[in-house]
């Protein structure tokens, strides 16, 4: 089992920045993927930003040059820096990885509880 713990979220001003984390924990074999997707009310949920465990990393075009993704594999953890922060923005973003952990042989998607990020003047 492994429970993902995002935090980070606020509300902040149009041109501001936030940082999100999302800290893995359990019985952890490995972390392959972790992304943060963002859900806006009545709209699908979409993946902003995901990071493999070698590094290579994907942005949605809409947040591309104004968020980072970064990850620290000794601390189980996906960081999201988000700068340049636009009303559209506004979201709940939740953290997903796909792990492997000790009472499985298989890897699985998990699911943070997710953290509002409010952009508002």
């Amino acid at each position: 089992q492994v429970q993902l713990v995002e935090s980070g979220g606020g509300l902040v001003q149009p041109g501001g920045s936030l940082r999100l984390s999302c800290a893995a924990s359990g019985n952890i074999v490995r972390i392959y993927t972790m992304g943060w997707y963002r859900q806006a009310p009545g709209k699908q949920r979409e993946l902003a930003a995901s990071i493999t465990s070698g590094g290579t990393i994907n942005y949605a075009d809409s947040v591309k040059g104004r968020f980072t993704i970064s990850r620290d594999n000794a601390k189980n953890t996906v960081y999201l820096q988000m700068n340049s922060l636009k009303p559209e923005d506004t979201a709940v973003y939740s953290c997903n990885a796909q792990a492997q952990s000790t009472s499985d042989w298989l890897s699985r998607s998990y699911w943070g509880q997710g953290t509002q990020v409010t952009v508002s003047s």
